[in-house]
């Protein structure tokens, strides 16, 4: 009877958060029209019609509404904290889409969001894991380690959003990937809050993929949004995996959970290192994205995006695999090198596609 209760409630997460996202873009399109709230094309963006960037108030409505519905409070209790940050989260979205703010507002706001989880809602990392010979770690480390991981998580999934689908098929794959494993290691409403995030964003994929008429971003409001609730689900997934009794143990756990977040955190962090090493801001948009490579080799969107996927899906099912074998600093090399390679193969052809044109 457990079984199909807590089936029933994933079930049930899953349909309400899409469709209330489905029904909503809609309405959210019209009015984004009436009120002139789209993003025009420019030279840094990568699409070439006007478009309304609200969709992220849809993602947020649909997974807020669906676990205040599915979820129970007295099995989550941090689930109010977590609340409280999507909503700081929400509004500096909301306000960055409509009018822009200054970055140092919008970190002002992260951190506000990231201190309600870790002082209030007691989400933080406790423990490397034995990496470099270090298990418990002390508060302030504790507290600092987590502020930095939920910062980084929420502004890696926002620099990535630069493409139809990406961060919200990125979101997909690894709600997904944590969703079954919350799943099986019988934590139920982690499980529910990762199906209410799944369904709300292949909702929007439909319309930000295929939509016509319809065709919405996500913007800084669903970014924001999305990248909070992974960093959530990221962290607790760590302190579930510091108990190595219980069946689903993941080995290298914190290296496991680098692994799933590859797309972001590895473009974010090869991007970061260009922009310093060539004395470019380091928060000033560019084209130097994975995705815009792929672009660059006449990949539509869509192809782009599905191949990002598919690579992230190989990369989860690869570190999974992989650490059973291995020690937590080994796997990070292992997958830094493999995600490197991976990186480098579009500028490989990029230069040979060069070559090639010159030759002609």
């Amino acid at each position: 009877m457990q079984f199909s209760s807590e089936v029933f409630s994933i079930g049930g997460s899953l349909l309400t958060s899409f469709l209330i996202v489905f029904i909503s873009i809609p309405s959210i399109v019209k009015v984004a029209f009436k009120k002139h709230l789209y993003d025009a094309p420019s030279n840094r963006s990568s699409h070439t019609v006007i478009t309304p960037t609200l969709g992220g108030v849809a993602i947020f409505a649909g997974i807020l509404i669906t676990a205040a519905i599915w979820i129970n409070a007295c099995q989550m209790p941090e689930l109010q904290y977590v609340a409280a940050s999507l909503l700081i989260m929400f509004f500096i979205g909301i306000k960055d889409d409509m009018l822009i703010i200054a970055p140092l507002t919008k970190l002002t706001g992260e951190l506000v969001a990231g201190s309600i989880l870790v002082f209030v809602g007691n989400i933080r990392f406790t423990n490397l894991h034995g990496f470099n010979n270090i298990h418990e770690l002390p508060y302030v480390a504790s507290v600092l380690l987590t502020l930095f991981v939920i910062i980084v998580i929420i502004n890696a999934l926002n620099l990535i959003d630069g493409i139809d689908g990406l961060a919200s098929g990125v979101g997909i794959v690894v709600s997904t990937t944590l969703g079954i494993w919350f799943y099986l290691a019988e934590q139920y409403s982690y499980s529910v809050l990762a199906a209410s995030v799944v369904g709300a964003l292949v909702a929007f994929f439909i319309y930000n993929v295929y939509g016509k008429e319809n065709k919405i971003f996500m913007g800084d409001t669903g970014s924001l949004v999305l990248g909070l609730l992974l960093s959530v689900m990221i962290l607790k997934f760590n302190e579930l995996n510091i108990d190595n009794t219980f069946e689903y143990w993941v080995q290298a756990a914190p290296s496991v959970a680098f692994g799933i977040l590859i797309v972001p955190l590895f473009d974010t962090l090869r991007v970061m290192f260009i922009r310093f090493f060539t004395m470019k801001p380091l928060f000033k948009a560019d084209k130097r994205h994975l995705h815009h490579a792929l672009l660059t080799l006449n990949m539509s969107h869509k192809q782009a995006t599905f191949t990002i996927l598919f690579v992230n899906v190989l990369f989860i099912i690869f570190v999974f695999y992989v650490s059973q074998y291995t020690s937590i600093r080994r796997l990070i090399l292992i997958i830094l090198l493999v995600a490197t390679f991976f990186n480098y193969l579009p500028h490989f052809f990029i230069a040979r596609q060069q070559k090639r044109k010159k030759a002609a």
